[in-house]
């Protein structure tokens, strides 16, 4: 989308209000304490049996946050990398698994490209969120491959308030940093629309100090700033059917360019665009049927010094048929059907370039007493290798005055990328799918204002894909052994609030081979991350800590990356009720660290933003 149009489109969102009109909509429940994600149905996170993370718009705005991975990072068993500042490849690891072992969602469809079978979270535009819901540990038996680490799912932004209702920010800081962002969304009795628009420039730093050596980085020496541009648009609509139902349909797009250093391409032209609709019904006082049909689209084309030199499009069209039956009091039978149709198109000519994938998974959960249970299972068809089967079993007993013990234990998998099957001169079609056998015991509580989780895991991965020597080609030659110790605590006190987390990791290697025992790349053994926010009248301040510990850049490790810790300050004043200015100071201290080898990240830096929202 041309800048230009893109600051129109926001001018003419800005003047819409005064040309519309609505009822007003009724009271809705909040719904902060309800996920969805974690069983496919709705749950409070109270009596949900697995670990889980919920992130609201309020949080967003409250953190201040540039990127997706501000939010993540930190967060319980999450590790990230990122290969130098806005825009650049970012790759996040859950609970130590690889980085294409999480399953993302946006409303519900999946994600990511089929060909590198990784997901875009730098280009994701946090300004276009609403909610996120972090669900950690094996969910295959419920959404088939990829769901090794667990699910991330991202709600795209909702309308605020009753009736009629627009929003707006401007954001000025360091790097030359530009964005502006727009909303208008109208609330009604029965049906509701939303549509934002927003847009982001900046013009970067050197992302990476890398040299023509070979095995130094990105195999260039461009020591010059790196710019990244991203603009956006979300849209929202529903319409409820009394007690008999709803119907809703979304759409985001996001588009731009980012420059990098690298020898043989340094630029990329991207789109990421997700569209979709979901019926629900109430078929029966004890039937809920939903049907639900969306597409995903990740379009890359790629030039080196501004010759074009390749493209890699793929398209990912899903559709889900589920039935939630109440079977009796406090038991719920979930069956359903998923099929996902992967395309790609590429300049690149791959030996394939489509695949389905068939899934059905049936689900139950209950309770008696004191007592909750869950158990799943699923079988996904693929056109490439064939079934596969998994399944998971939960339990959670609860103690009284908030005290629960939860243990899980689930089978997961990951269906090999395009690239590995098929990417000519290297792939391998005779690839199987890496699997993986988890458990997990954890404890809970909320007492007095404070809330804490103490979980304990391990996960063994088989037939882990790596580079085989002797096929010159991948192979599943892998295996890894990982076990984590996750600890989080949140609480009120004295006019504070306080939302800190722990993660302990031992992610290695057990393929017996030269590198049999070390850590896996990218991974930090330690991290914390502290959130500490106070309110006095119209003003408001915080801060967060994040700390990393050392890490590997390779599977040998003998490229160590140091650990690192940061420190980021916020604060703003409420204007009005509607209007607030806010200012933020990240990386106070300037330290230097590298996430990956070579590759640079943010100094000391500034932003400020002026917002105006409705009121909640």
């Amino acid at each position: 989308m041309h800048r230009t149009t893109l600051y129109a489109a926001i001018a003419a969102l800005l003047t819409l209000p005064a040309a519309l009109r609505a009822e007003p909509a009724p009271h809705t429940p909040e719904l902060d304490d309800v996920i969805v994600t974690a069983t496919r149905t709705a749950v409070t996170v109270d009596d949900n049996l697995a670990p889980v993370n919920v992130i609201t718009r309020e949080d967003i705005e409250r953190l201040q946050a540039r990127s997706l991975i501000d939010l993540l990072r930190g967060l319980p068993g999450v590790s990230v990398s990122n290969n130098g500042g806005p825009g650049k490849q970012t790759s996040l690891f859950l609970r130590g698994t690889e980085s294409d072992h999480l399953l993302v969602l946006v409303d519900g469809v999946r994600v990511g490209s089929a060909t590198a079978g990784s997901v875009a979270f730098q280009d994701f535009p946090v300004d276009q969120i609403e909610r996120i819901e972090v669900v950690r540990g094996p969910r295959s038996s419920l959404y088939g491959s990829e769901a090794i680490g667990g699910v991330i799912q991202i709600f795209t932004r909702r309308g605020a308030g009753q009736g009629l209702n627009s929003s707006f920010s401007a954001t000025l800081g360091s790097y030359n940093t530009r964005e502006a962002t727009a909303g208008v969304g109208v609330n009604g009795e029965r049906g509701w629309f939303n549509a934002n628009l927003a847009h982001a420039d900046t013009d970067g730093f050197n992302s990476c100090r890398g040299q023509v050596t070979p095995g130094a980085g990105c195999f260039a020496d461009q020591p010059d700033d790196d710019p990244y541009r991203n603009s956006s648009v979300t849209l929202n609509g529903g319409w409820r059917f009394g007690e008999a139902g709803d119907l809703q349909a979304h759409a985001l797009r996001a588009e731009g360019r980012s420059t990098y250093d690298g020898s043989f391409v340094n630029e990329s032209v991207y789109r990421e665009q997700v569209v979709g609709t979901k019926l629900r019904l109430q078929a029966h006082e004890r039937l809920v049927v939903t049907a639900s049909a969306g597409q995903s689209q990740d379009y890359s084309d790629n030039f080196g010094n501004g010759t074009f030199v390749s493209k890699f499009d793929t398209q990912r069209d899903n559709y889900s048929l589920q039935g939630d039956i109440g079977i009796a009091e406090h038991q719920l039978l979930s069956i359903g059907a998923d099929y996902v149709d992967d395309q790609v198109d590429s300049t690149t000519v791959y030996d394939e370039d489509s695949r389905t994938v068939t899934g059905v998974f049936a689900q139950y959960q209950g309770s008696a007493g004191a007592h909750d249970f869950q158990a799943s299972v699923r079988n996904d068809d693929n056109e490439q290798f064939g079934a596969h089967t998994t399944g998971g079993v939960a339990w959670g007993y609860a103690f009284g005055d908030g005290l629960r013990l939860v243990a899980n234990y689930g089978t997961a998998f990951k269906a090999p990328t395009f690239n590995e099957l098929y990417f000519p001169g290297f792939g391998n079609a005779n690839l199987k799918p890496e699997e993986s056998r988890s458990v997990e015991v954890g404890l809970r509580g909320a007492a007095g204002g404070s809330r804490w989780e103490l979980h304990a895991f391990q996960t063994r991965v088989d037939e882990l894909i790596a580079y085989d020597a002797a096929l010159f080609a991948p192979n599943n030659i892998d295996e890894a052994r990982i076990r984590g110790l996750e600890a989080s605590w949140a609480v009120d006190f004295a006019g504070w609030t306080l939302d800190s987390s722990v993660t302990l990791l031992d992610p290695k290697n057990a393929s017996g081979g030269a590198n049999d025992g070390n850590i896996l790349p990218r991974r930090a053994r330690q991290s914390a991350r502290v959130d500490i926010d106070r309110r006095l009248g119209a003003f408001a301040f915080g801060a967060t800590l994040n700390a990393q510990g050392e890490r590997y850049d390779d599977l040998g490790n003998r490229r160590r990356l140091g650990g690192y810790g940061t420190l980021d300050l916020r604060a703003e004043y409420t204007i009005t009720p509607e209007w607030l200015v806010q200012a933020r100071a990240v990386n106070v201290a300037d330290h230097d660290y590298e996430t990956a080898a070579f590759y640079n990240q943010p100094g000391r830096s500034y932003y400020v933003t002026l917002r105006y929202r409705p009121v909640r």
